[in-house]
């Protein structure tokens, strides 16, 4: 199984910069097109792929943008999944410029998932694969719990680590 999310699993954003104008396609239609640009491989995105829609209003009081995040998930093979990372480096449009492949979610140890889960993720997108972890019976409830309680873990690790090298940087370079 691979999850699409082209906001945050290392697809580009179908609505960035007004991509999809919704007189001309479907979101799905603007999903399949980046993907082949992105992967060089055409997967068909139809409407029952749709998981989740996320509405998320402008951070800045003098814009009158917003946002919704649209997740997806497609069911493949291996060997379909196989196939697309064999042919992505060398015949995808946008490989190395907008991603540089695709990411397999380590599901497979409770430390692998825990490590993933504890890296810095795009708006709602961590949300979004726990989810699907669950809806689709990937990941136990008790496993997942485990994987989560661990990645805060390691996030308050790297944070403080991050917070010890700063003061390091701090200590050995004065302004002049």
């Amino acid at each position: 199984m691979i999850t699409l999310d082209y906001a945050a699993f290392g697809w580009g954003s179908v609505l960035e910069h007004m991509l999809v104008n919704p007189l001309e396609e479907t979101l799905e239609a603007g999903l399949s097109r980046e993907l082949l640009e992105e992967l060089g491989v055409a997967i068909p995105i139809s409407v029952e792929d749709h998981v989740d829609s996320c509405y998320a209003p402008s951070s800045s009081p003098s814009s009158s943008s917003c946002l919704i995040t649209n997740f997806y998930v497609k069911k493949m093979e291996e060997e379909q999944i196989r196939e697309i990372e064999r042919v992505a480096a060398s015949t995808a449009t946008d490989h190395g410029l907008e991603v540089l492949g695709m990411v397999r979610v380590p599901i497979y140890t409770t430390k692998g998932l825990a490590s993933y889960l504890s890296h810095s993720f795009i708006s709602n997108a961590r949300a979004q694969l726990v989810d699907s972890l669950l809806r689709f019976n990937l990941v136990g409830p008790k496993e997942l719990h485990k994987a989560l309680t661990y990645s805060l873990k390691i996030h308050t690790q790297t944070a403080e680590d991050l917070q010890a090298a700063l003061t390091l940087t701090e200590t050995k370079w004065k302004p002049l």
